[in-house]
């Protein structure tokens, strides 16, 4: 049976990337689709648990505002890790 013919576009290292690991485990991208997509069917699902970064979170993404706007006022603390050891009373 001829295969159908699916077009991925994927960013240029996230593919090399992959296709790197991919060899490493012994697949090649096809071949890792069509696991993908059998077992899909197979189970009637996604096969594993897709779930939102914690990163991308609006609480997040506010300290982050904020830190920057910090950092860009000037309000910033430089501390070596000497000094820190040194306050938590390791030095």
């Amino acid at each position: 049976m001829a295969g159908a013919t699916v077009t991925v576009r994927l960013e240029p290292n996230v593919k090399q990337a992959a296709e790197s690991l991919l060899k490493e485990l012994g697949l090649t991208m096809t071949s890792a689709i069509t696991v993908f997509i059998k077992q899909m069917l197979r189970e009637r699902r996604i096969p594993f648990q897709i779930t939102e970064d914690p990163f991308y979170s609006e609480s997040n993404q506010a300290w982050l505002r904020d830190s920057i706007a910090q950092l860009e006022s000037g309000r910033v603390v430089h501390k070596t890790i000497e000094d820190l050891e040194s306050m938590a009373g390791r030095a």
